[in-house]
């Protein structure tokens, strides 16, 4: 046989293309030629494959080589198709046979000593393949990954010479299946924080309605630690939704782990110096950002004003769509970015605007200057702002702290909350479109003359009108209420009132 093929898939955003590793041995002088839009590391790969071979106690063929990795007009990059390389070339040259790989998908990249290293992005790989109704090859540190997939058959294997022997016995081993409950990492409690009352009451608001919310306040009043137990109140993710998030992991930069992060909702915190492809993704080939990072979890921007300007206004696509498309000469990725957005600020460029300390001195140009860095259409769209004050001095000192509420028990009452928005609409409010916010959001007199008061009184624009009436449809259903009554909107549009509130 002078000609093999081997299964394998790219990657390609969250979509694992098939690809097609042939082999053809040649006569003539010796060289191995690698064709098919191969990047630097699928180049390279020539001398690992080569090393990896010959130290496995196999011969490597002294011919022309010719490697086609098909589609041809697909780009290739990464070490995911050393393995595959590695095995059609043995194949070709009849060292190992062609039948236990018959619809079996290849992925690995090897080391010189021919033991198979982890890759990213087996978790689409392994999704597609299932589809695909073939069996996936990874290398051990990935099969747990993999697993996830539900495939009928995921085999795995940590060095190349074992596997080719298990190859000649006419078979290939086969992972042990898992069973991953969720991640072990304990979330922040929110029992932690003292006093900051309203500012808990509106966490479980926007943790019922997965509303968007913009914290204010001066240095050292706990906005940073409130949001940091948002995800912690938050519902646990379904099957569905547990599969999104890992496999958006699996392409991210950190990897994914599925013994510490299954189920596990997202928590983003980039620092304000992140650029606009940081923050959305992008780069040569298609990357995803923190937005999609975050998806299905929390995405926290503290110091909100110190993000540059450009940076923070792609995010306004992304809160209205819950996705992002990226764009570059050579190909398109569209990549979900249903993200729950968490901002914290200081209310003037000292930060003490509104203090009872009287701090502040900063006039009011200063103070315009510093909120025109983030821009009114962006406010526009976060639900939910609050002013935070610091905390009183006799409640920090206290020796006996008060009784407080745990994460578990908010948590409790916005998962009751979730089950009558999902059986309602099928969604959280905050997504509520606007001809379902007419249907699930109607409200009495008292009601629209409540909300005609706070157009005129607020300017609300539609989109924030829209905004506060999904509001107090969570507030109702925390309360329990099939109707929005007064009461739900006077509060929701409270939360709309961050001028007022922060002023001195």
């Amino acid at each position: 046989m002078a000609l093999a093929t081997v299964l394998s898939r790219a990657q390609n955003g969250l979509a694992a293309d098939l690809v097609t590793v042939e082999v053809d041995l040649a006569p003539g002088l010796p060289g191995f030629f690698m064709v098919g839009l191969p990047a630097a590391a699928v180049r390279e790969s020539r001398e690992r494959v080569k090393a990896a071979v010959q130290n496995c106690g196999y011969q490597f063929p002294n011919r022309r080589i010719t490697v086609n990795l098909g589609p041809a007009d697909l780009p290739k990059e990464g070490g995911r198709f050393d393995l595959a390389v590695a095995l059609a070339v043995l194949v070709a040259s009849e060292q190992v046979p062609a039948a236990p790989l018959a619809k079996v998908e290849v992925l690995g990249e090897l080391s010189l000593a021919g033991d198979l290293r982890p890759v990213r992005g087996v978790l689409p790989a392994a999704l597609r393949a299932s589809a695909a109704k073939h069996a996936l090859l990874v290398p051990h540190a990935n099969a747990d990954e993999a697993m996830l997939a539900g495939l009928t058959k995921v085999h795995a294997a940590s060095k190349l010479a074992a596997l080719c022997a298990e190859l000649h016995a006419g078979s290939v081993p086969i992972a042990d299946a898992q069973r991953f409950e969720a991640g072990t990492d304990v979330a922040p409690d929110l029992a932690d924080v003292r006093g900051q009352h309203q500012a808990k009451r509106v966490l479980e608001i926007a943790a019922a309605g997965s509303h968007s919310l913009l914290l204010l306040g001066p240095p050292g009043s706990g906005k940073s630690m409130l949001a940091a137990r948002l995800p912690g109140l938050l519902p646990p993710l379904t099957d569905a939704e547990a599969l999104e998030v890992a496999a958006v992991a699996s392409i991210g930069p950190d990897g994914f782990d599925p013994r510490k992060h299954w189920r596990r909702r997202p928590f983003r915190a980039p620092h304000h110096t992140a650029s606009g492809v940081a923050l959305v993704g992008g780069s040569g080939s298609p990357k995803p950002g923190e937005i999609t990072l975050a998806h299905l979890g929390v995405l926290f921007l503290d110091e909100l004003p110190e993000f540059d300007r450009r940076v923070l206004e792609v995010l306004r696509e992304p809160l209205e769509s819950g996705r992002i498309t990226i764009s570059r000469a050579a190909k398109q990725s569209d990549f979900p970015a249903r993200f729950q957005l968490i901002a914290a600020m200081n209310p003037c460029p000292c930060g003490y605007l509104g203090d009872v300390s009287g701090k502040c001195r900063c006039t009011p140009d200063q103070v315009a200057r510093y909120r025109w860095r983030v821009s009114g259409p962006l406010l526009d769209r976060i639900d939910l702002q609050l002013f935070v004050p610091r905390v009183e001095r006799e409640v920090l000192t206290s020796e006996q702290a008060p009784a407080v509420e745990s994460s578990a028990e908010v948590r409790a009452r916005v998962e009751r909350a979730w089950q009558r928005q999902l059986a309602r609409s099928g969604k959280p409010n905050a997504r509520l479109t606007s001809k379902e916010v007419e249907r699930h959001c109607a409200i009495d007199r008292a009601g629209r003359k409540m909300m005609e008061a706070a157009l005129s009184r607020l300017s609300l624009s539609a989109r924030a009108y829209h905004r506060v009436l999904k509001v107090a449809r969570t507030i109702a259903d925390l309360a329990g209420s099939e109707a929005i009554e007064s009461p739900h909107i006077a509060e929701a549009v409270r939360y709309r009132e961050l001028d007022r509130a922060a002023a001195p």
